[in-house]
């Protein structure tokens, strides 16, 4: 059996559609659908239920990419062992939000060299998690952080790390409130106070309204600036209060240049996942640099 036809089989398989398994391959739509039809001939079975969008596996093709993807995966690692050994300098593509990747991913794959002194060349791209997932599966990048768990087989999630949020404000703003009212009147203590937030329509003040008074803000934005690090920023001056991720503003809490607002008994939390491609994880500057993350994440607080 051809190979090029198993890789295309698999690579349509993960994918669960022929247009963009081609992308991912290179290749074109009418070239790959050739391939699996080729491949459905010599097997004389169907491989895949054609549907108005996408593609779904018959039985055949659910045993036979069981079966034919872990050798295909292990061939590719051969390969691209043989590559790395020649040429140590390897490009790796990586998307993910802009604070979390800038803060967190990037400082910990800049900083680390592999145990044989090996490492890679990076690119990295910014955007939110439909953004960030949508370019992996398109082959655009190697590597994503994600907040959303994807679907599917193309994709392969690991959980990174959990982001505990918290509600700041600076001094001066947090006196208006007093101590004990917000334990009292709950989220109705803050209804008059200014907001600073990162969109219009609050993610992460309505996220934790929603996880710890169990209700929704009742106010609007009153500064809005599309980056976390400009929202602490704003906090800082006085400009409101801000639901920001501990590690963000833990130096400005040790400072007092902020002050927690509320600490409830379960703080909200937000999970990031490293997801790659199925099957990539193969080549040797992916899985290093997945390694080194949630190596590192596992000291992150």
């Amino acid at each position: 059996m051809d190979l090029a036809l198993l890789r295309t089989f698999v690579t349509v398989h993960r994918a669960g559609s022929f247009t963009r398994a081609a992308a991912l391959l290179g290749l074109s739509q009418p070239a790959v659908t050739a391939q699996i039809r080729t491949l459905e001939r010599q097997l004389g079975r169907p491989l895949f239920l054609r549907q108005a969008r996408g593609v779904t596996p018959t039985t055949i093709g659910d045993e036979l990419a069981h079966k034919a993807a872990p050798h295909l995966d292990s061939l590719v690692e051969i390969a691209e062992s043989g590559l790395d050994q020649e040429s140590s300098m390897r490009t790796l593509h990586l998307a993910g939000p802009l604070e979390f990747t800038a803060e967190r991913a990037l400082p910990t794959l800049t900083t680390l060299t592999g145990d044989d002194g090996q490492s890679f060349t990076l690119r990295a791209s910014f955007g939110n998690a439909e953004e960030a997932l949508e370019g992996l599966a398109a082959g655009h990048h190697d590597l994503a952080i994600s907040t959303a768990r994807p679907r599917g087989a193309l994709l392969t999630a690991t959980a990174l790390c959990d982001e505990e949020h918290m509600l700041v404000a600076a001094p001066g703003l947090a006196q208006r409130i007093g101590p004990g009212r917000l334990r009292s009147e709950g989220a109705h203590a803050l209804e008059d106070l200014p907001v600073v937030e990162v969109h219009e329509s609050l993610p992460f003040v309505a996220r934790y309204w929603a996880a710890v008074f169990d209700s929704r803000p009742a106010t609007s934005g009153t500064v809005v600036v599309p980056d976390l690090r400009a929202v602490l920023a704003c906090a800082v001056a006085g400009a409101g209060l801000a639901v920001l991720p501990r590690y963000l503003c833990a130096d400005a809490l040790a400072r007092g240049d902020v002050v927690a607002l509320h600490e409830p008994a379960v703080p909200p939390l937000r999970t990031y996942f490293l997801v790659v491609r199925t099957g990539t994880l193969a080549m040797p500057h992916i899985a290093k640099a997945h390694e080194w993350l949630l190596r590192a994440a596992s000291s992150w607080s």
